[in-house]
């Protein structure tokens, strides 16, 4: 979506949208009305709308992308270019400045001018979104390719100039200030798990500006726009979020950007723009969303007050509002009730042919590294009726605050069948969009479905299926820290480069899929849940993998193993475990699990100080410690709530730490866990150490 150039000099301006039905509509908006201008014929789905026109005159001239073709209309609705790319996949990114046209699929870069050919690149990772600086002010064309292994790539021609670093995927990409800033170099960006930030790409290297972070826990970046919707002259951050959030960032320093107002719609947030649509002299933002509702929130002062004995009367303009979208909603009911009545009619004719009507689902499964738990997140464009939830393998599913389903759990049985959870979410009415959280462990893998049900007739479902990883709570990083004592698993055989990335992808998250360029690649993560490491380094017929952590070697020894094992492949592992990593390990650990005790212990208590506190009306008598209990109890049993068995998970890592140690020292200490628990249970850090030593 996007706003036209104001002709005149108070002239409203006008909105084109590009949907998923292949439609271009444009229209204004008089007196409250949508008036339409042009509306082109349904095709295939539109992945990209810009604007473009020569350099430095209004941008008014329409370029959408369809499928691996640009085409592009006046602002009239008249279709001059029609462009057939010789790209293979469809169209992911587009830009546009004067002659020159930026287009992505996944993991190719093509720039032409005039339509003609000019440069191409290969990216390491997929491509969401580019954006080119201003010519007019740099005097050179420098691409920006924002990629998903958490890098903004800057090309030269079709080469590679420099990478800069970010600290999460980013998925959109704007000019600060709309234009660059002063210098034309200045990049605003978004990322998937919600961080915003300015970067200054200069002809030799990046300098980093700004960084918000995503304190509120809000949804991912999908859009932003520079327009001043506060009249102070200066520009304002206009920013829309998957979880439906509008934000609007405010330079009152010079240096960081504040939030000023935010704003929350149910579905997320496809486009936003700031302009004047509706009335002349009244400035908005507009956004659309995924479900193809178009909003507006206007500067227009919409309330009035009257004193104490004084009648509000309603303006003509707002009677006559109101009375027309009575007219619309009472035609929409007849309509509806029609179209049943046709359906039943239909429905028990004996000719009639039930077909299965088609709705598309917009789903984002995602690591968070805060808590170390997947969000699952299933937006459907009609209401959803209900989702089920089922998985191979053991997972936890996490309270959300936003969610408001009904979720019923069923038994199921987890030994012959593999099937470990079977949990179904009833949505109430008008819910396009649903977040979940799970949790799953380490060495465990398999997958997770999710059956969408819409609210449409006949009743459809669709399946959904994620990859739960070896390695699940692992993200990629870009340096790990060498000082720590590391296991080292080596590989060699007689496989290729493809083969043995492939078994990377299967047991990892977040390597692309596509065999990376060159001979030899190196990977670096992170464990989101104790923050170990571990480096992945490999080549045609070798492999070494280095982790501070045991387990993580451990598990990746087997599954490896057994990947080499399927394609007939002979493998000679060897490898070189470091016995102070195992300690270094427990340092990590231990932390968390004495606040975990500590926090089970507290929460325990609560039932018995409350019971104190009926009984003796005051609990002055108590030691601070337990009056402190009492005060925050709330907050501890939301804690302990929002994080189910985080203990137990905690003791299972601890457990394969110590029966990891010992399998590759060829013992197998399985009888000796239960002393392992009781010791855990009361224990200090160095008392656990002597035991992983002595046992």
């Amino acid at each position: 979506m996007r706003l036209l150039p104001a002709s005149g000099k108070k002239a409203t301006q006008k909105v084109v949208v590009g949907d998923q039905d292949g439609v271009v509509t444009c229209f204004g908006i008089k007196k409250g009305e949508a008036v339409p201008v042009f509306k082109t014929l349904p095709g295939q789905k539109i992945s990209r709308l810009e604007l473009g026109g020569a350099l430095n005159t209004p941008q008014e001239k329409i370029f959408v992308a369809v499928g691996s073709e640009v085409r592009g209309f006046t602002k009239r609705g008249k279709q001059f270019l029609s462009f057939e790319t010789n790209l293979t996949e469809s169209i992911k990114a587009m830009y546009i400045s004067g002659a020159d046209l930026f287009l992505c699929a996944s993991y190719i870069y093509n720039h032409y001018c005039d339509c003609k050919d000019q440069h191409y690149f290969l990216s390491g990772d997929k491509i969401n979104d580019i954006l080119c600086l201003p010519v007019d002010k740099v005097n050179c064309i420098t691409p920006v390719l924002a990629c998903q292994d958490r890098v903004l790539r800057v090309l030269q021609g079709s080469d590679l100039l420099y990478e800069v670093e970010l600290p999460g995927p980013p998925t959109v990409l704007a000019l600060s200030n709309g234009n660059g800033g002063d210098s034309g170099e200045e990049i605003v960006y978004g990322t998937s798990d919600g961080k915003l930030g300015l970067t200054q790409i200069t002809g030799t290297k990046a300098i980093p500006r700004w960084e918000i972070g995503n304190e509120k826990k809000r949804g991912g970046i999908l859009c932003i726009d520079s327009f001043d919707i506060l009249g102070d002259g200066v520009k304002e951050l206009l920013v829309g979020r998957d979880d439906g959030m509008i934000e609007i960032y405010n330079f009152e320093s010079a240096d960081d950007p504040v939030l000023r107002h935010d704003y929350a719609l149910s579905e997320s947030i496809a486009s936003i723009q700031g302009g004047c649509v509706g009335k002349d002299g009244y400035d908005e933002i507009l956004a659309a969303t995924y479900s193809g509702w178009l909003t507006g929130l206007t500067t227009e002062p919409v309330h009035r007050e009257g004193g104490s004995g004084e009648e509000l009367k309603l303006s003509q303009e707002m009677q006559s509002k109101i009375s027309s979208l009575r007219n619309e909603l009472e035609q929409l009911q007849i309509k509806v009730h029609q179209e049943r009545e046709k359906y039943q009619q239909s429905s028990q004719s004996s000719t009639a042919v039930s077909s299965v009507p088609a709705f598309s689902v917009n789903d984002k499964f995602t690591l968070n590294k805060d808590d170390a738990s997947y969000s699952l997140i299933l937006e459907v464009q009609a209401a959803i009726d209900n989702v089920l939830v089922q998985s191979d393998v053991p997972l936890d599913l996490l309270d959300v605050d936003k969610n408001s389903a009904v979720v019923s759990f069923s038994s199921c049985d987890s030994e012959p069948n593999s099937n470990f959870l079977l949990a179904t979410y009833r949505c109430q009415a008008n819910t396009t969009r649903l977040e979940l959280k799970v949790r799953s462990i380490e060495g465990q893998y398999g997958t997770l479905q999710a059956y969408v049900t819409p609210r449409i007739q006949p009743k459809t479902c669709q399946v959904h299926q994620y990859q739960i990883k070896p390695l699940s709570l692992h993200q990629r990083t870009h340096s790990i820290d060498q000082d720590r004592p590391m296991n080292t698993l080596m590989l060699k055989g007689q496989f290729s480069f493809a083969e043995i990335h492939s078994w990377v992808v299967f047991c990892l998250p977040e390597v692309p899929e596509k065999t990376p360029a060159g001979e030899c690649i190196t990977f670096y993560f992170q464990n989101t849940f104790l923050g170990t490491q571990l480096e992945s380094t490999y080549r045609k017929g070798e492999g070494y993998f280095k982790s501070d952590n045991i387990s993580t070697i451990s598990i990746l020894k087997d599954v490896l193993s057994k990947e080499a094992t399927k394609r007939k492949i002979n493998l000679n592992i060897s490898y070189d475990v470091n016995e102070e990593s195992v300690r270094h390990t427990l340092k990590l650990i231990h932390p968390k699990l004495e606040y975990q005790q500590l926090l089970a212990k507290k929460v325990h208590l609560i039932d018995a100080l409350r019971e104190l506190q009926v009984h003796e009306g005051n609990v002055d008598f108590l030691l601070p410690k337990y009056r402190s209990i009492l005060e925050e109890a709330d907050q501890l049993l939301e804690e302990y709530k929002r994080q189910p068995a985080h203990l137990e998970r905690l003791y299972g890592m601890i457990t394969d730490l110590f029966i990891d140690k010992y399998k590759f020292k060829g013992t197998n200490v399985k009888t000796k866990v239960p002393l392992l628990l009781e010791i855990l249970d009361g224990c200090d850090q160095d008392g656990l150490i002597a035991f992983f030593d002595a046992a």
